[in-house]
């Protein structure tokens, strides 16, 4: 799932792109990524753009006249530039879901999976907005003291606190294992365990992280609209590195897989050499299963 570094960029790309043209249409090709029946598409048509934001993990088009188009990726959902020629660029067959077309070029939208959890909303006013808000702090411009407050507010792993959108936004699975990792904290740790010195960690690494990958990201990109926008990048420490060595002590990196997602953590930098449990795995393997680092040899 694209989360606030690949977001970041997008939302910068856009913006050159786009900003003051107008929406010329909306061109849909699933019925099923448009979540909303008001206002109607043909209302946002024609209208003026005054520029791309994001709240949490959705991209935000303002268009003339407090009118809104949200879109959400979600995990497999991504966007493609077609520049202008002389016929539109039609939705791809399988994946497309919907075309914004505008005077330079159609931002198409598409979606790799067949769960169709991409939406596309529409709305007028900043107050039917707000509603598509889910309240979490925004992770890169949160100050130290709100995020110790809304990281305490509930004794959350860490894991799960990071990823909640309705606590911090722009995080998800993949640049959490990465936070965590730069701070040396298990990302099964509970929120309420932590020290005041852990949570400034914690809080130092979420910025600096992020920071780090809207630059590296958008170095890559340069002048081209962002391609193969993916959840595991070659050059991410552990996260989507499972048994490759730690770029910090070359212990193996380690995996917890669960629901659709997986944790990937270095047992020497955050867990004290401990191996964590895998839900499923670790049950079936039962005396078998390595609980130390020492214990990865012989697995």
């Amino acid at each position: 799932m694209p989360e606030l570094p690949d977001l970041s960029v997008y939302l910068d790309h856009l913006n050159r792109l786009t900003r003051g043209d107008t929406l010329e249409a909306i061109r849909l090709a699933s019925p099923f990524v448009l979540r909303t029946v008001n206002p109607a598409i043909e209302t946002l048509q024609g209208r003026p753009v005054q520029g791309w934001h994001r709240i949490a993990k959705q991209l935000v088009l303002a268009l003339n006249g407090e009118y809104f188009l949200v879109i959400h990726l979600m995990r497999s959902g991504r966007l493609k530039w077609q520049p202008r020629s002389h016929s539109l660029q039609p939705n791809p067959r399988r994946s497309g879901l919907a075309a914004l077309d505008f005077p330079r070029g159609s931002l198409l939208y598409t979606e790799a999976s067949k769960k169709k959890r991409a939406s596309l909303r529409l709305v007028q006013g900043r107050a039917d907005l707000a509603q598509l808000d889910p309240g979490g702090l925004d992770a890169l411009g949160c100050d130290l003291a709100d995020f110790r407050a809304r990281l305490c507010a509930n004794n959350h792993t860490l894991k799960r606190a990071l990823t909640d959108q309705r606590v911090i936004a722009g995080i998800g699975n993949a640049y959490s294992d990465e936070i965590f990792l730069r701070a040396g904290l298990s990302p099964f740790k509970r929120a309420g365990q932590l020290k005041s010195e852990e949570i400034e960690r914690l809080h130092r690494s979420t910025q600096r992280v992020l920071s780090e990958w809207i630059e590296r990201l958008g170095t890559e990109a340069g002048e081209t609209f962002p391609r193969n926008v993916t959840a595991f990048h070659k050059a991410m420490a552990v996260h989507g590195k499972y048994r490759s060595p730690c770029p910090v002590c070359e212990t193996p990196v380690q995996r917890i897989v669960y629901a659709e997602n997986e944790a990937n953590y270095c047992p020497t930098c955050q867990t004290g050499g401990r191996i964590l449990a895998d839900r499923s795995l670790s049950r079936l393997l039962k005396d078998t299963w390595p609980k130390r680092v020492e214990d990865l040899e012989n697995f």
